[in-house]
């Protein structure tokens, strides 16, 4: 899944994605970035 990464300002493929609930009950995803390292995460279904 495709996700905005803030430091290399760029649209890349989340490394290690993972489904998660956020606080107010709605779906997420989150993985970390293959070039930089850095969590990204996207709100929404997977």
């Amino acid at each position: 899944m495709q996700a905005y990464c803030v430091k290399c300002r760029s649209k890349r493929e989340m490394k290690d994605a993972r489904s998660i609930t956020m606080k107010n009950g709605k779906p997420a995803t989150q993985g970390r970035c293959p070039v930089c390292g850095t969590k990204m995460f996207r709100i929404g279904k997977a």
